[in-house]
């Protein structure tokens, strides 16, 4: 079955309100009337700050660009300082959040068990998910990386439902690849999004399969972008440094639109 594209902007922590509102601006300028190559083609997505989100929207308005969080945690309220409630994030207005980035497992702590919970939490407040998975240099060279991955969807998606699917995208980013300019051949990234869709036929059903989107995110970029998204497991990428440059994220958008 066809899928759409989607192409998702993570800014990372990158773009104050004002300077974020401003791209927003500069990436609408890529496309006539505002969005136009986006809204009979891929879906896009940016992924602010959660200190940059509200002016985002604003800039977002009468364009067909969503926003999202780079983060839920999986209680309501409580003594988490610096955590973000799916409360807070349904007022904001986002549709949906990134959860298990790698620099979120490397630096912060993050294990398969909370990408979990705050899957569950984000999904209770009817918000889509995109599922970070990824192997390390180290996994890759042993010839572990199906078993890595694998391991890190099944344990993101317990407890999902057939039907919770449906609001759930998983990006595949190989942890050697993420900010280092190396990225995986379209063969090494086509082969790792056909280990995952058939995990979700073995999970699900072929038609869960079929229908869940698969994005790649190590280093994709307007230069590679065409022959990744031309791969028929790829639906889309989790773009980090190119979606903070308006003529690069405007022509991985328009590489998708053609794909």
């Amino acid at each position: 079955m066809a899928r759409r594209k989607l192409i998702a902007g993570n800014w990372k922590m990158n773009m104050t309100a004002a300077a974020g509102a401003k791209l927003i601006q500069d990436i609408r300028a890529q496309f006539e009337c505002g969005c136009k190559g986006c809204a009979n083609g891929p879906e896009v997505l940016v992924c602010p700050p959660f200190t940059t989100i509200a002016a985002v929207i604003e800039a977002a308005k009468g364009c067909c660009l969503n926003v999202g969080a780079q983060n839920i945690h999986w209680a309501e309220k409580g003594a988490f300082t610096g955590e973000i409630s799916g409360d807070m994030l349904n007022e904001l207005g986002v549709s949906y959040v990134i959860i298990g980035h790698s620099e979120r497992r490397q630096y912060f702590g993050e294990t398969d068990q909370t990408v979990n919970q705050r899957v569950q939490a984000a999904l209770a407040h009817n918000l889509k998910v995109i599922i970070c998975v990824g192997e390390s240099l180290e996994q890759r060279t042993a010839g572990v990386t199906n078993a890595i991955i694998e391991g890190q969807v099944s344990k993101a998606l317990e407890g999902i439902t057939a039907e919770q699917m449906a609001n759930i995208v998983i990006a595949y980013e190989p942890i050697w690849a993420i900010g280092t300019g190396q990225v995986a051949t379209e063969e090494q990234a086509e082969d790792v999004h056909k280990a995952i869709r058939a995990l979700l036929k073995k999970l699900y059903s072929a038609a869960v399969a079929d229908a869940t989107r698969i994005l790649y995110g190590g280093s994709m970029n307007e230069k590679n972008a065409a022959g990744l998204l031309a791969q028929p497991d790829i639906d889309g990428g989790l773009i980090g440094g190119a979606s903070l440059k308006p003529e690069a994220f405007a022509t991985i958008i328009k590489a998708a639109l053609k794909a």
